[in-house]
């Protein structure tokens, strides 16, 4: 974006620059999502077994995304707060400390999963095919973490000084490669055609989505570097750490990262219970993760956008502005994904059979997709209350919310259901209603009962 462009969003129609921020951003997360849903219909070709190892590595592997989180969160708040306020030199500054330490970060975090990563199979299956697929997945993904996590940097950079189309364009073009060498390289021959491929099963899976996530990441560093952006990216900053600007990137993103981690933490132990119901179970789980995760692109996308609407806001010294951007996000938020909870609610059998190869289709999995559609209404909800916080940088009552509704409800009641009770595992999908129920009421109190509006970072 050249920068002659004004790229304010403290002026003019909140709702026009919520919906135009947050629109690319949601064009290209819902591509994304797409890709993630295409990849694991294809998996899904390969074996119940399969999906059931996708499912566990990406349990996992967000246990180490908590640390993206943690530095993601604070460079949406340092960055948009320092560029509403126009600081350019503080800008630049943060944005440059965003993607060395979260590249540091990341390959602490990768070397760490690399090295744990068949224990934590075997933590949860004994089933030898789960657990070849796993590895076959994972340790390519793992490698490529750091690259993973500075893709997302880059992205929030453009974001953040008011461009959200090169990132869409990034993620569609990224998107778009990965569903063409998905099924080139997973299959010898591609399922309903005479097309060959490689042939290279989990192992093809992983390549895809790695080279994807690469091109997209070079391309956008590439444009930071030559300032096609509003601001530049300088070379020589990024072999120096900035004690000041990397101490803001870990403690005001912190409450999230531990939110993260409190959240997965919990997936692990509710998983473990799955688990206990067999592999077809853990599988179920992995499909309902990805549509929940598509439904949620557009209430995430919205909450991203409004995040920064709010940081420059703030910066500029316009709480009412950032007050009513909380309000209008959160209607916008209902509106989209609430269209999503109802197919989803109306036609689970048609849905969870896309990803299960022909195969039959479980009777708990149709359950579990008619939960998954009231908790996407209550996620809708929390992702517009969630944009105040991310673009405050008050990110503490959100890890208040989260602690108390995954610990203090939704562990306790899935171990109740499942080793008290010995329920059946529908009883068991309830949690998800259970948790997210009440950490909307929590985080509704406390956005009610914070200070939001007067936080600066």
């Amino acid at each position: 974006m050249p920068q002659e462009i004004d790229a304010s969003l403290t002026k003019g129609s909140i709702n026009s620059h919520i919906l135009k921020l947050s629109f690319p951003t949601m064009v290209g997360m819902l591509l994304q999502a797409v890709y993630d849903i295409v990849d694991m219909a294809w998996i899904g070709f390969i074996s119940p077994a399969a999906l059931a190892a996708t499912t566990l590595f990406g349990t996992f592997f967000w246990l180490v995304e908590v640390m993206n989180e943690i530095v993601g969160n604070s460079s949406v708040s340092l960055i948009s707060q320092s560029f509403g306020s126009e600081d350019m030199e503080r800008t630049q500054l943060a944005a440059e400390q965003t993607l060395i330490f979260k590249f540091l970060l990341a390959t602490i975090g990768a070397t760490l999963l690399g090295l744990l990563l068949e224990p934590a199979f075997r933590l949860y299956t004994s089933d030898p095919e789960v657990i070849k697929h796993g590895m076959d997945y994972g340790m390519i993904r793992v490698v490529f973490i750091p690259i993973f996590f500075s893709s997302y940097s880059v992205n929030t950079i453009f974001r953040c000084t008011g461009d959200a189309k090169t990132p869409m364009k990034l993620l569609i073009g990224s998107a778009l490669l990965n569903m063409v060498l998905d099924p080139i390289l997973m299959f010898e021959t591609i399922p309903g055609t005479r097309i060959q491929g490689f042939g290279w099963g989990m192992k093809g899976a992983a390549i895809a989505t790695v080279s994807s996530i690469t091109l997209s990441f070079a391309i956008g560093f590439l444009l930071l570097l030559k300032g096609k952006a509003a601001i530049r990216i300088r070379a020589r900053h990024l072999f120096v750490l900035n004690r000041t600007i990397d101490f803001k990137l870990i403690t005001v993103g912190l409450p999230s990262g531990i939110n993260l981690l409190l959240r997965n933490l919990s997936t692990v132990v509710f998983l473990k219970l799955v688990a206990l119901y067999g592999t077809s179970a853990i599988a179920v789980v992995g499909v309902a993760i990805r549509v929940y995760s598509f439904g949620m692109m557009p209430g995430w996308g919205l909450m991203m956008g409004s995040g920064i609407i709010i940081g420059q806001n703030l910066g500029a010294n316009k709480p009412e502005r950032a007050l009513q951007t909380v309000r209008l996000s959160t209607i916008d938020c209902m509106l989209m994904v609430g269209l999503f909870a109802v197919a989803v609610t109306t036609f689970p059998s048609w849905i969870l059979g896309l990803f299960m190869g022909g195969a039959s289709i479980p009777q708990e999995g149709i359950s579990l997709m008619r939960i998954i559609g009231p908790s996407l209404l209550i996620g809708a909800a929390m992702s517009g209350i969630g944009a105040a916080f991310t673009g405050s940088g008050k990110n503490r009552p959100m890890l208040y919310a989260s602690v108390i509704s995954q610990w203090g409800f939704m562990v306790p009641y899935a171990l109740l259901v499942v080793l008290v009770f010995k329920m059946p595992i529908a009883w068991l999908w309830m949690a998800f209603v259970v948790g997210d129920g009440a950490e909307f009421l929590f985080r509704w109190i406390l956005y009610r009962k914070s200070n939001w509006l007067a936080n600066r970072v």
